[in-house]
């Protein structure tokens, strides 16, 4: 059986993926090499959205613990923490098994 603390992981770490603008930054974050970190000024840029949008984006991601922060003279400069990451794809993986049995008991429903 799942553990509730595991379902509920799950459930917030889908929450933060669903809006398709943080899946554009973390798509950004994880594209960048070490030494040419984007701040949230360059983010918003490339993104076409304001400072403060890209702030509240980057806001949600750290509380997920998939991005990470580092000060850089007078700026702020983010990256995709990959420990954090492979977490949070270990626990998308586990939730596929759930909903596969799903679709496959539509599936013998629908069959008979």
């Amino acid at each position: 059986m799942v553990k509730m603390n595991s379902i509920e992981k799950r459930a917030n770490l889908f929450s933060v993926l669903a809006d398709p603008t943080r899946l554009k930054l973390l798509g950004m974050l994880a594209q960048q090499q070490e030494p040419h970190a984007l701040c949230v000024n360059a983010l918003g840029y490339k993104l076409g959205i304001t400072q403060s949008a890209v702030s509240q984006h980057l806001k949600v991601l750290k509380s997920a613990g998939l991005v990470k922060g580092e000060r850089r003279g007078y700026r702020m400069h983010y990256f995709i923490d990959e420990k954090a990451l492979d977490q949070a794809q270990q626990l998308i993986s586990g939730a596929l098994p759930i909903i596969k049995v799903k679709a496959e008991r539509k599936a013998e429903n629908e069959a008979e």
